[in-house]
């Protein structure tokens, strides 16, 4: 079965695979914005359980699917890694530092990056977008690994390390999704377009994606740095940004354990399917 699948995604372009496999991690950052639809409120026990399943799936995606093929890359030499992880750090920390956005909970007095007079919904949905120029960029990365393989065994499993990592991702995105889309009904903003800029949220993500894998296909060189690039990223986004807010209203333990199982997900996708 796994080597017909494979033989079947073969036929398309590493760019193509990163579309595919992004369009899915937006459907699914979709999906999990939809409840918005029938109710205005979700308990936040359960919010905050899931935005650390998430913040578990991005650690875990992090070394498995990023850190660890960008050290067995580069032949076991750590400078590559430390350089692309320290690099995508510092890339998010200046993105950071200019994209005008608003972190759930604050008002928006505590908006951060370059001051604006943006309504607080887009401030809102700016956040979680700079959650997904990462998960984008590091699956584009992923598939585009595949055109640089060494034989064919290795472009099986890099394959699927990649589906794993979309797989990942994908079932992170839809607390995220729904993490925009919830406070703003609760504002009083109608549904549907409460759906909509949660789910929009999501759409940077093909368009990163598709970048990711054109750049690591025309310069293979880089990919070692790239890997370890969208591992720093994601790192910055879980320690900067998700584990404070699943933390904040103080069911600690609950989004501990949701942190927990995410990891414990995310490692079984990559070794079952990697």
């Amino acid at each position: 079965m796994e080597q017909r699948i494979f033989e079947f995604l073969q036929q398309y372009h590493p760019v193509t695979q990163a579309l595919a496999a992004t369009l899915f991690t937006w459907f699914l950052t979709a999906a999990g914005a939809a409840p918005v639809l029938f109710t205005k409120r979700l308990n936040q026990k359960i919010m905050d359980g899931m935005l650390g399943l998430a913040a578990g799936v991005m650690i875990a995606a992090s070394y498995w699917s990023l850190l660890a093929p960008s050290i067995e890359m580069a032949d076991g030499d750590w400078k590559p890694a430390t350089i692309g992880f320290l690099a995508g750090g510092l890339f998010l920390y200046v993105i950071d530092k200019l994209l005008p956005h608003l972190h759930l909970g604050m008002d928006k007095s505590e908006a951060e990056g370059i001051k604006t007079t943006w309504q607080r919904s887009t401030l809102l949905v700016l956040a979680i977008t700079l959650h997904n120029i990462p998960e984008g960029l590091a699956v584009g990365v992923a598939f585009g690994a595949v055109a640089h393989a060494a034989d064919p065994e290795m472009a099986r499993q890099m394959m699927f390390g990649g589906i794993a990592l979309a797989i990942g991702i994908g079932i992170q995105n839809a607390p995220e999704g729904l993490a925009v889309s919830m406070p703003l009904r609760r504002e009083g903003i109608g549904r549907f377009k409460a759906f909509v800029y949660g789910q929009a949220s999501g759409a940077v993500e093909p368009m990163a994606g598709v970048l990711g894998a054109w750049l690591v296909v025309a310069m293979g060189a880089i990919l070692p740095y790239s890997l370890a690039f969208a591992a720093g990223a994601m790192i910055y986004v879980v320690v900067e940004e998700l584990i404070p807010e699943s933390q904040r209203d103080g069911f600690t333990d609950f989004a501990t354990g949701g942190a927990m199982l995410g990891f414990a997900i995310m490692m079984t996708l990559d070794v079952a399917l990697g």
